[in-house]
């Protein structure tokens, strides 16, 4: 089983996470998570939530599957982004981004895109 310290990784299913592609995987210190595609998801045939209107909005989505549950990986993605790139997130990250950002761990960074003329 991978383990990280003394805490095993499992998929948000709970099964174990060895050998299996589509969890975490750790090389090192450094985490890599699965790609859309690793998880069998197919970015166009998601509904997507998004923040605001045009380029620079975030978009939001959270795919079902057999395998896991509404919420147990989520992607997001910005408006726009030419390289096309999908940020996933399992739960326990997403949980503690939406908690970070009603906290306003992030104001600052606000303040600082809004001080250089980008909405934030």
């Amino acid at each position: 089983m991978i383990s990280s310290g003394d805490r095993p990784l499992s998929r948000p299913d709970g099964a174990a996470a060895a050998n299996d592609p589509q969890v975490v995987k750790l090389i090192g210190e450094d985490a890599i998570k699965p790609t859309p595609a690793e998880l069998g998801i197919d970015p166009d045939l998601l509904s997507w939530e998004r923040s605001g209107e045009g380029d620079g909005s975030i978009e939001i989505a959270f795919p079902l599957s057999s395998r896991w549950g509404r919420g147990d990986w989520v992607l997001m993605r910005v408006v726009g982004d030419q390289g096309g790139r999908i940020l996933v997130f399992d739960r326990n990250e997403w949980e503690c981004f939406i908690d970070g950002a009603r906290n306003g761990e992030f104001d600052d960074a606000a303040d600082l895109a809004r001080g250089a003329g980008h909405r934030a």
